[in-house]
């Protein structure tokens, strides 16, 4: 996976249509996440498209799995995880996840439908890593 600022760098020389496409590009990009993982229990709450993560990994080294079925908000979904992806689940606690997404001004490129999930998403993986974290 790419990482965020490689993306952010991208993003920025890219324009409208070219930013939908480098969205469902990284959307792709993701590692599969097997369908026997998609249960109501890995189900990202307040979305308008089904999105499911899935955390794996060690306090030192927090890994998730995610996929979507729709193509952008999969993309979405990868700049998050792309945010927190392989990195400590102390650090990932503490991380401002919103900041780090910021330069992707998500809320003024993308319909607020397509972008209500992601807060939720963000509290779930920042709850994973403070549950990982003080264990």
């Amino acid at each position: 996976m790419r990482s965020l600022s490689d993306i952010a760098e991208e993003y920025d020389f890219l324009e409208g249509d070219e930013r939908y496409r480098l969205l469902i590009e990284l959307g792709r990009e993701l590692e599969p996440m097997p369908d026997a993982l998609k249960t109501d229990a890995t189900l990202v709450r307040g979305c308008s498209a089904a999105v499911w993560v899935y955390p794996t990994g060690e306090a030192d080294r927090l890994h998730f799995l995610a996929d979507s079925n729709a193509a952008i908000t999969k993309g979405i979904v990868a700049l998050v995880i792309a945010a927190v992806q392989d990195k400590p689940a102390g650090e990932v606690a503490a991380m401002d996840v919103t900041g780090a997404l910021s330069p992707f001004d998500l809320r003024n490129q993308l319909s607020s439908n397509r972008t209500q999930g992601v807060p939720n998403m963000i509290a779930l993986v920042k709850e994973h890593a403070a549950r990982i974290a003080a264990a």
